[in-house]
């Protein structure tokens, strides 16, 4: 009796050792978890973004990379035209709006993709909306709403063809806008069609 007695406590104290030690290895294993992922946020301000003829262009928009080395693999698929971007992708059609891709797991229900609003000036730029699923654009539209109807193999990346709805604007007025970046020192020259698109623009957002 005494050497089962003697049994049970060894077990048991055994056990509870096991358990102690599988909980240490859990919790490192989430300290691991964690340090890991802020080592993978990425981090930028408003100061990470510049004047589109900076960017690399690809069929009308233009796209970058916040993460050293990591350019090549965005372009190569945008140039691709479907896959999944990597971490550190930044998609612009227009100066004033960004999409900015995550690590993995970052935001689900955006595929990692955060939106970002800028007013955009000579001096550089300011943040007046960011987010995942709630950024409105200058045209009160929520920009999850459109770029969720892109068919899975673009990403949300909306371009003729995708599924998303259309802009409220023309091929002709976005390549306006990008010329007249204010952010870019070196603008070209307007011609006059150019010019009275302009005039149209400038009336459509209330003369900003």
């Amino acid at each position: 009796m005494k050497f089962v007695h003697t049994f049970l406590k060894t077990a048991i104290a055994g056990i509870l050792s096991t358990a102690a030690l599988l909980g240490s290895l859990n919790a490192y294993a989430d300290h691991k978890a964690d340090h890991k992922n802020q080592q993978n946020q990425l981090t930028f301000d408003e100061s990470s973004f510049s004047c589109l003829a900076k960017m690399t262009p690809v069929r009308g928009f233009f796209v970058d990379n916040l993460l050293p080395n990591k350019l090549k693999d965005t372009v190569a698929i945008a140039e691709q035209g479907k896959g999944t971007y990597p971490a550190g992708s930044v998609v612009q059609l227009v100066p004033s709006e960004v999409m900015i891709k995550h690590p993995k797991g970052t935001n689900p229900t955006t595929n990692d993709w955060e939106f970002i609003e800028l007013a955009v000036s000579s001096e550089g730029n300011k943040f007046t909306a960011r987010g995942f699923d709630d950024v409105k654009n200058k045209f009160g539209g929520n920009c999850l709403d459109c770029h969720k109807k892109a068919k899975p193999e673009f990403d949300l990346i909306c371009e003729t063809g995708h599924g998303c709805d259309p802009i409220p604007i023309t091929r002709p007025m976005i390549d306006v806008i990008q010329k007249t970046d204010p952010r870019c020192k070196d603008k070209p020259p307007l011609n006059a069609d150019e010019l009275a698109i302009l005039k149209q623009l400038k009336a459509m957002l209330g003369g900003a």
